[in-house]
């Protein structure tokens, strides 16, 4: 039987990881509109990180900036601009 901080503890790690490889995607897409997605990818999983933490003052805060304002600021800056880093569509 796995205990309950052993579960809470793999969360954490799983969350981790997917938040590492959203970052890493983000970091290394060219499309930028699917590089914001990476990056709303990650931060929601940090939201979840703080929750299972029970961190409230962290995730009041994180949640609407990090995964609202954000996204949707670079997403207007990126429709003023081009979609694809460089400028060049593949």
């Amino acid at each position: 039987m796995i205990s309950p901080e052993t579960l809470v503890f793999g969360v954490l790690a799983a969350l981790g990881l997917i938040s590492m490889v959203a970052t890493f995607m983000a970091v290394m897409e060219r499309d930028l509109l699917k590089a914001v997605l990476f990056s709303a990818v990650q931060s929601t999983a940090y939201a979840f990180m703080f929750y299972i933490l029970m961190a409230p003052d962290i995730l009041l805060v994180y949640v609407p900036v990090a995964v609202g304002l954000y996204p949707a600021v670079i997403l207007f800056l990126i429709k003023k601009t081009e979609r694809f880093e460089g400028g060049e569509e593949e």
